[in-house]
């Protein structure tokens, strides 16, 4: 991304406020006339006092000399209080703004975004984060720093000219020279910046990965393997840095130079112009003090160029993904009246991004309004995938799904998901209360409708004998409490549409007989496709789909399913039984 691109694309976060940035541009143009008042003030000091005989004759000339640089001073501190508060105050909004923007846009995308493209969610944190930190200190120190800075520099250099040309061209000379130094500086920066910046990204999902693995890492008492891994990431990040201090101590060495080499030939001109007579001696002071203006923006140019490189770089991976048009997730128009929940599904097969072995292949299933839907298999057969296309998080990749009589994907998807509640093995809980985690089911829920869900979902005693009940932060919860919560929630919500995969997984036997007779309930006049390997969960179920390795194999109900001889449901189903040892348990109860 080149600097034009980018202060096009942060230009549309500033212009909301243009106050403040004309504000911040007057002040920096009062602040740079301010600047060149010291050059004035010594020049006439120096020439007038190298004519005066005695302190009498010179009372009056100091006492001058004072107050104007003591009102000078008066004025710069309330002009950069104006700066620093106007520009600090533009970079918070500016911050502000994007991030919401960048929030309010990656949930718009398509499931498949956080998946694919190394978009892992420690690395896409990683991004965003140094995106937004990058910019909006862009943002800052372009109004703090860089323009007054320039804007000095312009004016002391223009004042060089009107005094000598000469001296004005020496001036002029040294700045281009500096500039190029600082973009072959750049140039060979910029892969090595990528890289650090990647080295990052990869750390910080390293990072989140040790945290969402712990008890693992701990059981297997795997500590010092995963602290060897983040110590060669570490590793890496460390000699990238390294390469680019390098290239920076050279280059930044090599403009202090060129910045020397013109204040020598300043010092050897004007010295010159005076002894030919051309020039007092206070110009000398003069011209190397307008010198010192037009060269104070080199000598913060590298930190300001380091910085401005940064910006650059982590602006392509933020921009990237705040301007993922293509992974905006697709919606219909179709808004119908009601959903019934009569899914037809017909020769659809789904790959997920990045992966090359497909996952669904030529799946034809009826799941049918008001009944009860079972997808039974072993693990990896495609279960979840398939409720994952249902609820639209993916389009297949051939084949149709239509709901009710009308393609899927034109079904507005805000209502189409209004329609459905879906339980998963494992929850999300977020942070805050249980009453306000039962309420995700619903927003606008009454204090009531959230008890009365917990009820249903066997919670509400087990909330109301907490100290803080229903204030209670859910997070504190047990497992099968939070799983209890999600089931509230869907509760709550109420859908004609209930998708349940794996919803007593986390729960004991007790809980998981509760819940049963809860979910047995909502059952009712609705479409439900449940998966589960639990026995009772199944059973029941109006139709009962078989699936292995991506592929619909077998389908009917339980007892059909059951007498095929040597048939997939049959074996699965006998090994559930014998996990539960259930010879052992009937003749327990008979005794």
């Amino acid at each position: 991304m080149s600097l034009g691109n980018l202060f096009t694309k942060i230009s549309k976060f500033v212009a909301p406020y243009r106050w403040l940035v004309v504000l911040t541009l007057a002040l920096t143009l009062v602040g740079a006339l301010i600047a060149q008042v010291n050059a004035w003030v010594l020049r006439y000091a120096v020439d007038r006092i190298s004519v005066l005989e005695g302190l009498t004759e010179g009372v009056d000339v100091l006492v001058w000399i004072s107050v104007i640089l003591l009102g000078k001073e008066l004025v710069n501190f309330f002009v950069q209080y104006g700066q620093k508060l106007y520009g600090e105050k533009l970079r918070i909004f500016v911050s502000r703004d994007l991030a919401q923007t960048v929030i309010e846009r990656v949930m718009t995308y398509r499931m498949a975004f956080f998946t694919t493209g190394g978009n892992a969610s420690g690395k896409l944190q990683t991004r965003i984060d140094r995106g937004i930190e990058s910019l909006s200190r862009l943002v800052q120190n372009f109004f703090i720093d860089i323009v007054p800075l320039f804007a000095g520099s312009v004016i002391a250099l223009v004042m060089m000219f009107q005094a000598n040309f000469w001296v004005g061209m020496v001036g002029l000379g040294i700045v281009p020279i500096y500039f190029w130094v600082s973009t072959v500086q750049a140039g060979k920066l910029k892969g090595k910046r990528r890289n650090i910046r990647d080295l990052r990204e990869t750390k910080s999902q390293g990072i989140l990965g040790i945290f969402d693995s712990i008890t693992v890492i701990k059981s297997f008492t795997s500590e010092d393997i995963e602290a060897q891994k983040q110590l060669g990431l570490q590793l890496d990040l460390t000699e990238a840095q390294m390469k680019t201090r390098r290239i920076n101590f050279l280059f930044n060495g090599l403009k202090g130079f060129i910045e020397q080499i013109g204040v020598v030939l300043i010092i050897i001109l004007t010295a010159y112009l005076v002894l030919t007579g051309r020039m007092t001696i206070g110009a000398i002071m003069f011209h190397i003090l307008l010198f010192n203006n037009v060269t104070a923006p080199i000598r913060q140019l590298h930190m300001i160029y380091d910085q401005m490189n940064d910006a650059l770089i982590y602006s392509e991976s933020f921009f990237r993904t705040l301007d993922a048009a293509d992974e905006v997730e697709q919606s219909g128009d179709f808004r119908p009246a009601s959903v019934k929940g009569h899914f037809a599904i017909r020769g659809v097969d789904f790959t997920y991004p990045d992966n090359t072995q497909p996952t669904l292949v030529d799946i034809n299933m009826d799941i049918r309004p008001g009944k009860i839907t079972a997808l039974v298999g072993l693990s990896g057969a495609g279960k979840s995938t398939l409720i994952n296309l249902l609820d639209k998080f993916y389009l297949p990749d051939r084949g149709t799904i239509t709901l009710d009589g009308t393609p899927l994907a034109d079904y507005d998807t805000e209502l189409l998901r209004d329609n459905i509640g879906l339980v998963l093995q494992k929850n999300h809980i977020f942070a805050g209360t249980v009453a306000e985690n039962i309420r995700y089911g619903n927003a606008d829920a009454t204090q009531d409708e959230v008890e009365d869900a917990a009820r249903k979902s066997f919670l509400h005693d087990q909330i109301a004998a907490l100290p803080d009940g229903y204030d209670t932060p859910a997070q504190k919860l047990s497992g099968g409490q939070q799983q209890k919560i999600a089931i509230a929630r869907m509760f709550l919500k109420n859908p004609p549409i209930v998708f349940l995969d794996e919803p007593t997984a986390s729960l004991d036997a007790i809980s998981t007989e509760q819940i049963k007779a809860s979910l047995d309930a909502i059952k009712r006049d609705r479409t439900v496709v449940i998966i589960s390997h639990s026995i009772s969960q199944i059973i029941d179920s109006d139709d009962i789909y078989v699936m292995q390795k991506g592929r619909v194999v077998e389908h009917g109900t339980h007892d059909k399913l059951y007498h095929i001889a040597g048939g997939v449901y049959r074996s699965i189903f006998e090994a559930m039984a014998r996990s539960l040892n259930i010879d052992k348990i009937t003749r327990t109860l008979d005794e």
